[in-house]
């Protein structure tokens, strides 16, 4: 059994969590070192949002479902549970939303900036374009374990 399925396992007999309410395990950001780090934000319930590109082929995080969040060396570090989710252009996320994702110096400004560069790539590998007009997925989480 894997470390992950374990701690999936586990957490699920002491919160009496329902095994199929995992929506998956992740890993934030583009490298294992973005992962140490965003990990280690969540795990300290520092960053209690995140925002991604939206496809129509891959699933919508559901509100109520959970996630295993991995560091960088694709070990479990926590688990979070889904509190909000929104679909929306890039140019209408909000403030709050930004500073709820716990990265740098929680700005704004610094979010979009960091953002904007990131979703950017991201959209390259996918032979889109990225504007202000880009559908991102906002979601919202709390840290269970």
């Amino acid at each position: 059994m894997t470390s992950i399925s374990k701690f999936w396992r586990d957490f699920c007999t002491k919160h009496q969590v329902n095994p199929a309410a995992l929506e998956g395990a992740f890993a934030f950001g583009a490298n294992s070192h973005d992962a140490n780090v965003l990990s280690d934000l969540v795990n300290r319930g520092i960053k209690t949002a995140t925002t991604s590109i939206y496809s129509t082929q891959e699933d919508v995080p559901v509100v109520g479902m959970y996630a295993i969040v991995l560091n960088g060396q694709n070990e479990p570090v926590c688990v979070v549970q889904n509190e909000t989710v929104e679909i929306m252009p890039f140019k209408n996320v909000s403030a709050k939303h930004a500073y709820l994702e716990g990265e740098g110096d929680r700005s704004y400004e610094s979010w979009r900036q960091v953002h904007q560069i990131f979703f950017a790539r991201e959209c390259q590998e996918l032979g889109r374009e990225f504007t202000d007009e880009t559908e991102v997925v906002c979601e919202t989480f709390k840290k269970i374990d």
